[in-house]
């Protein structure tokens, strides 16, 4: 199980494999005895993708956690797929300090593989999107037990790139380990600015939302850019808020900054419908934080250990419809609520959070939270926006109105890949 509402599953076995071959071998035995095989990061993915949902092996990759290379002009790292978040910014800190990569709102013990196969974004997704995009190349086990490598590193030492060559990375990004297991990856890094800023845009209205956005984006000198609405604490209650998060090497360009940002949003403060919220340093400092502790905070409002959202890609100028939802869902449904987006690129798309928790003790607060989490889904769906990493039912209401072409080719790549069928079964399934 994991925090979320699916229910939990039991594994027949769990292995740790500390190395490729390992993993190698144990593919290998799964798929000539054909045992369900699902890989785990860390467990922490909320939507239940890792549960066992037809028993057999659970392959926790925790002990697969070294650091093997930080190219510090090439600006990536070659990480292995059980190196958690904290591991890969501790690593930085101490050995590169001029360098970060783009950290999840995720407690630090989950892994940088499993948010890049989840197409999972990050404090730096304005600079440079979800951080699928951010891979540079993989090594995976197949379900038979061949070992690929895709981009740069299939033919040369560096892992510099997924271009030039034909891009197959993509059978292994949003599948939920139904395709493979990734084994090593590498990831691109960022400047490390000695100062950092935050600014927060503060208005009443959800509709000038998309425009606010698209023009500090527009800017192109913020690392993130986020909103978020929260009935709590009370003077955030009716307030809608965009965090812009930036950096610089000097205080006089951090200064240039902060004020070319101010201008793409002037009309706007001229006119007095939004305005930047002043700031306390000690204030700062939580809207600094890398990850941000918010959520974490938020998740045990219940004081169960409940915690279910969903993440809904979609267009930015869907914004004021999808606050609206919130609203509409929490109300019914009677949930604590917290909602917010990351913009990924420049305004290219947004990731809309609902934020549900719950007390896992009260069966009726889970049911609740059930509830409103399917309802979101059903919503998101229809208004045009994705959920994101989908648990099973909500990947069945996705396959329900997804291009019938498109799910025919995945399930013809999925028994390419995997004729026995061994790979996280359940998942991607129409039943």
């Amino acid at each position: 199980m994991d925090p979320g509402t699916m229910p939990p599953k039991e594994p027949d076995y769990v292995v740790m494999p500390a190395s490729t071959e390992e993993v190698q071998q144990i593919v290998r035995v799964a798929n000539t005895h054909q045992i369900p095989l699902v890989p785990l990061g860390a467990g922490l993915v909320l939507s239940g993708l890792s549960r066992p949902l037809k028993g057999g092996i659970v392959l926790d990759m925790k002990r697969m956690n070294r650091i093997l290379e930080v190219n510090l002009i090439s600006r990536y790292a070659l990480v292995e797929a059980g190196t958690s978040q904290g591991m890969l910014q501790a690593h930085l800190r101490k050995h590169y300090p001029e360098l970060k990569h783009s950290a999840p709102d995720a407690p630090p013990a989950a892994t940088v593989a499993g948010n890049v196969s989840i197409h999972g974004s990050g404090h730096m997704s304005h600079a440079g999107g979800f951080h699928s995009d951010m891979l540079n190349g993989l090594e995976a086990v197949l379900p038979t037990g061949e070992i690929v490598r895709i981009g740069s590193c299939a033919i040369s030492d560096y892992w510099f790139a997924r271009a030039p060559l034909p891009d197959l990375s993509g059978l292994f990004l949003g599948w939920a380990g139904t395709t493979g297991i990734i084994t090593k990856l590498a990831i691109k890094l960022y400047p490390n600015y000695p100062l950092n800023d935050v600014g927060i845009f503060v208005c009443e209205q959800a509709s000038m939302m998309p425009d606010i956005l698209y023009r500090i984006t527009g800017s192109q000198l913020a690392e993130d850019v986020t909103a978020w609405m929260t009935p709590k604490p009370d003077w955030a209650a009716g307030f809608l808020h965009c965090n812009v998060n930036y950096g610089a090497q000097t205080k006089k360009e951090l200064i240039w900054k902060r004020n070319l940002i101010r201008a793409s949003v002037e009309t706007y403060i001229d006119a007095k419908t939004g305005g930047f919220l002043p700031l306390p340093d000690m204030m700062k400092k939580r809207f600094l934080e890398v990850p941000a502790r918010q959520l974490s905070l938020f998740a045990d409002v219940r004081k169960g250990g409940g915690f279910e959202y969903v993440g809904a890609i979609m267009p930015v100028e869907l914004f004021a419809d999808a606050y609206n939802l919130g609203l509409e869902v929490a109300g019914s449904v009677g949930v604590n609520y917290s909602m917010g987006c990351r913009i990924i690129g420049i305004n290219h798309c947004m990731m809309f959070f609902y934020a549900y928790a719950f007390n896992r003790a009260d069966p009726d607060d889970v049911r609740r939270a059930q509830r409103a989490l399917e309802k979101t889904n059903r919503h998101v769906i229809d208004m045009g926006g994705i959920p994101w990493k989908a648990e099973e039912p909500a990947q069945k209401q996705i396959i329900n109105k997804l291009d019938t072409n498109m799910f025919a080719m995945m399930n013809r790549i999925r028994t390419t890949l995997d004729p026995n069928g061994i790979m996280n079964p359940g998942n991607w399934e129409a039943n």
